[in-house]
């Protein structure tokens, strides 16, 4: 199905006709776009104030789904977890989730940012500037969106290097060697996972201690056990672990050690809930808007 005009003009004035056509469009569309952008900008900055620091911050309880293997509680105050406590590691403080929540807050201001420029700073009737921003803002958007879902690839994802130290901990209780305590974020909630680490195959052989140069009677063990523990261990086995690390090894504090069990409890948080909601809402909407940008500029999203 083809459509003409009549009467019939010259193609020379055809093809102008069509780039006013477009012009128009892209304009009335640039005037649509500066409307929408102070509500887009309304949900972020709703998104920055739940995770700004408010004295005394959030307690949330610790728990494991049908099963009371940990429980406990954390205080989340803005991006910091000021203090937690639970039935097995004590009581801690967590670096890896203070990076994560502010890089998600870094995030979030750079938005912001790129709206407060399209808005004041940069030319809003610039077609090609205001594309190249909203695909900024997109891919922002996106970033803050995966560091939410969690995973090793996001900061402070990767637990073997993201580890405790001494000026980031605040322990009323020696931590056990072979307790490695992770807190990381998911869509929803801070996730607690808690690992029983053994040395790993090169530990294992006679002769090293997990860096390749001869053990000694009177160094530290890994795991923190008694000889009647080790003995039991030797003579009844532990059952094969069945969780996702069960078949990886890990270099953590200088030694190769393998995960012998997992656990993983949630802290819901009502505040990660609507920053997760709000954020997919302005994500959805920036798409909508570059979706439409793009057919009136003939460009590929």
């Amino acid at each position: 199905m083809s459509a003409q005009v009549w009467p019939h003009i010259p193609h020379e004035q055809l093809i102008k006709e069509e780039e006013d056509s477009l012009a128009a469009e892209l304009e009335w569309l640039l005037e649509a776009l500066q409307d929408a952008l102070p509500s887009l900008k309304s949900g972020l900055e709703e998104c920055v104030a739940l995770l700004t620091p408010q004295e005394p911050g959030t307690t949330l309880a610790l728990s494991t789904h049908r099963s009371e293997t940990i429980k406990g509680v954390v205080t989340r105050v803005g991006t910091r977890i000021v203090k937690g406590r639970d039935s097995r590691t004590y009581k801690y403080a967590s670096p890896a989730s203070q990076r994560l929540l502010s890089a998600l807050l870094t995030f979030l201001n750079q938005a912001l940012d790129i709206i407060d420029i399209s808005t004041w700073t940069g030319d809003p009737k610039n077609g090609p500037f205001i594309s190249g921003q909203l695909r900024l803002l997109g891919d922002i958007i996106h970033e803050a969106q995966a560091i939410m879902k969690g995973g090793e690839e996001v900061v402070g994802g990767k637990w073997w290097q993201d580890d405790f130290n001494g000026d980031e901990m605040d322990l009323n209780m020696p931590l056990y060697p072979s307790l490695s305590p992770h807190i990381t974020l998911t869509p929803s909630s801070l996730l607690l996972t808690v690992r029983t680490l053994v040395p790993g195959p090169a530990a294992s052989a006679p002769g090293t201690n997990g860096t390749s140069t001869p053990s000694s009677t009177s160094g530290p063990s890994l795991t923190g056990l008694s000889l009647r523990t080790r003995l039991t261990q030797i003579l009844a086995p532990m059952p094969t672990p069945t969780h996702d690390e069960a078949d990886r090894t890990f270099l953590y504090r200088g030694a190769e050690v393998k995960v012998r069990d997992k656990v993983r409890v949630e802290a819901q948080d009502p505040s990660l809930m609507a920053v997760g909601a709000k954020l997919s809402a302005v994500g959805r909407e920036v798409e909508a808007w570059r979706g439409k940008m793009a057919i009136v500029m003939g460009e590929e999203i």
